[in-house]
């Protein structure tokens, strides 16, 4: 049933006897500077031709009528233009060399992150471009945002719907109304009577929801309101709540309410789509303003790491990687340090969100490949569905660490939610584990010296991956443009051992006095029963109640050799030759979620750096002495493992002489 409705959206598409003009109506290029390469004798300095920025706003509409427009929920309820469409504007940064026979032909689009970000020159003559995606992003003078219309009823009416706002860390007798990251939450009340709505607050909660300590407040014990002048029930504010007797920091609160008039979000993947589209193919917009980069794109690369990645996921699934016109927006797409599918195209949804509870994004399909999930019921489908019917699916490049294994869900992305087997990868598809990586990777360099992690019991993993993913990134720009074939996928399986249950004997984690175990750490995939409304497959439509934890389905984890380092993926010259543990995992220290793996930070944990240290201590693992002997050998195992990874194709050349370099600083055994 799920392929046939696709295919029948693609008929739908292809059939049609109308052209839509759903598309960049006007760009307003407000601000043109030149960037200039750094100097030729700058540390670390790659050239890179005369470069200029435009930063601007792009101005769109939109069809609700066109099914490529029609799955965005509440655009049929959007209001429209004289003309019948739904208008947005939203900013933009574009960087091109001055001279566009420079230009290598590639467009490189880079998601934003919660808006945080700009167009970067490239060395190789790339042009970059970014812009506003996140509809509920509060505008700056430097972010990426926005702004897309309300939902209302056909009466004009306001429209309502359940939210969670939860509250960490919070004293005094006001808390402001926060969604994730931050955000202020751009959803007002439904209305300001407390005995509509439920506030608790919690001593502890498990990873799958169940809190301890719990109390029920009483709606005459607290206000939408701010106490901050004005003494209990103080001064009416739908942006706040003031509690009587005031928050206690070591407590977790939850109000669960109903709000009202919610933002068309997912406009914003549509807005990306026709920006993107408009750059690469139009002369000019609809008032004569020429496009700076006409002629000068010959193919489209995405990328996008975190959130970023979980757009580009959505992106796909949705079918906005074909233009209105029906062509292919981008020939690759790199998700990166991403397992979820963006919670954005439903009503009330939390973009800004990530894995903490009650925040959505593994109820679509995460797999590239088709795969029937039988354990959730919800039939055969995959990422790569709508693209397939119609021809426009990028190559994708893959690239994700340890953290993400252990904090963001991403084994059953993998091997699904049965965790029976491996799905297989598309012809189309690269993937590439980062071993033992923090989300993102670290800071790199060769130290045994330890920073601490803010809340967590383990110090900060310093194991980069972002050199490894430079080489890759470079071959997956070859591979989209030639046709030049890319190193070959690492990443762990089931069918090699790498892939393993959480438990200290699948493991193989040693006992390190003093130190947490990851066992039974990782964090677990949540089923949510989301009511009738809300659509499983494509993660869209709307929750008639706030979400209900059905079960939990099974994870995995990878391997680790007897120094408690995974054994799968591609490692860092670093981590070649370690000088610790280094997980993808932490533990979070005190608070209501003590135990809990800490965000998405990972931890290190230190060889001693002489046997009759290690001894003394009880530690397993070898001593840097017993490893290396001296601080020649260590620089020479470093050096041998970058040679051997440029060798490889998962390290540039340039990354591998620094690298060997930061070895040669260290103070490792002088």
């Amino acid at each position: 049933m799920v392929k046939s409705a696709f295919a029948a959206v693609a008929i739908a598409v292809v059939c049609s006897a109308v052209i839509a003009e759903a598309r960049v109506t006007r760009i307003d290029m407000a601000k043109v500077e030149r960037v200039d390469s750094p100097s030729p004798g700058a540390q670390g300095a790659i050239q890179t031709p005369p470069y200029e920025r435009i930063s601007g706003t792009f101005h769109g509409e939109l069809d609700p009528a066109d099914p490529k427009n029609a799955l965005i929920t509440d655009i049929q309820l959007a209001p429209r233009n004289a003309r019948g469409k739904v208008e947005y504007v939203g900013t933009f940064s574009l960087m091109k060399p001055i001279d566009l026979s420079k230009a290598s032909g590639v467009l490189m689009y880079s998601v934003v992150n919660r808006g945080n970000g700009t167009a970067a020159a490239s060395p190789d003559g790339h042009i970059s471009l970014v812009s506003g995606w996140q509809g509920d992003v509060v505008p700056t003078a430097t972010n990426q945002t926005i702004q897309v219309p309300r939902a209302r009823n056909p009466d004009g009416s306001s429209m309502a719907g359940p939210l969670v706002i939860r509250i960490l860390g919070q004293s005094g007798t006001t808390a402001a109304l926060i969604i994730p990251r931050a955000t202020p939450s751009p959803y007002p009340p439904a209305t300001l009577d407390t005995t509509k709505a439920m506030l608790v607050s919690a001593v502890s909660e498990s990873p799958t929801g169940i809190k301890s300590g719990l109390v029920n407040i009483a709606g005459s014990d607290w206000a939408f309101a701010t106490c901050e002048r004005t003494p209990f029930p103080g001064t009416p504010d739908p942006a706040r709540i003031c509690l009587k007797n005031g928050f206690n920091p070591s407590l977790l609160y939850e109000l669960q309410h109903s709000v009202k008039d919610p933002l068309v979000l997912g406009i914003g993947f549509a807005a990306t789509r026709d920006i993107n589209s408009f750059f690469r193919h139009e002369k000019r917009d609809d008032v004569g303003t020429p496009n700076p980069i006409a002629g000068a794109v010959r193919w489209a690369i995405s990328e996008g790491s975190s959130q970023s990645g979980t757009f580009l996921r959505a992106f796909i699934r949705l079918g906005f990687n074909q233009d209105e016109n029906g062509r292919i927006v981008w020939e690759g797409s790199n998700p990166n340090i991403a397992s979820r599918v963006l919670d954005m195209n439903r009503r009330f949804a939390l973009p800004g969100g990530a894995v903490a509870f009650y925040e959505l994004g593994t109820e679509a399909p995460v797999w590239w490949e088709d795969w029937n999930d039988v354990p959730r019921g919800r039939g055969t489908s995959g990422l790569l569905d709508r693209c397939r019917t119609t021809n426009t699916c990028p190559k994708i490049m893959e690239t994700f660490g340890s953290s993400e294994i252990w904090n963001l869900r991403a084994s059953f992305m993998l091997v699904g939610t049965d965790a029976r087997a491996d799905i297989p990868l598309p012809d189309s598809v690269r993937r590439y584990f980062f071993a033992g990586v923090t989300h993102g990777g670290g800071r790199g360099g060769f130290s045994s010296a330890e920073t601490a992690a803010a809340g967590c019991d383990l110090p900060v993993n310093p194991a980069p991956s972002a050199p490894m993913r430079s080489a890759l990134t470079k071959a997956f720009v070859a591979w989209v443009t030639k046709g030049t074939p890319m190193p070959p996928s690492r990443y762990p399986t089931i069918a090699d051992g790498t892939l393993v249950q959480d438990t200290a004997a699948a493991l193989g984690f040693p006992r390190i006095p003093g130190k947490p175990s990851p066992e039974n750490l990782v964090l677990p995939l949540l089923e949510y029963d989301l009511g009738r409304q809300f659509n499983y497959q494509d993660a869209s439509g709307f929750l008639t109640a706030v979400p209900k934890v059905k079960r939990s389905l099974p994870q995995l984890v990878v391997k680790v050799d007897a120094d408690g380092n995974e054994v799968a993926g591609v490692k860092s010259p670093l981590q070649m030759a370690p000088l610790g543990t280094y997980t993808g995992w932490n533990v979070t220290a005190s608070g209501p979620l003590e135990g809990h793996v800490c965000g998405n930070i990972g931890g290190f944990i230190a060889f001693a750096k002489t046997k009759a240290e290690r001894l003394a201590s009880g530690d397993p693992r070898p001593s840097l002495e017993e490893r290396y002997r001296s601080h020649d050998e260590y620089v020479q195992v470093v050096s041998n493992a970058a040679s051997r990874l440029v060798r490889e194709g998962y390290l540039l050349q340039q990354d591998a002489s620094a690298m060997i370099k930061q070895a040669e600083a260290s103070d490792v055994l002088r």
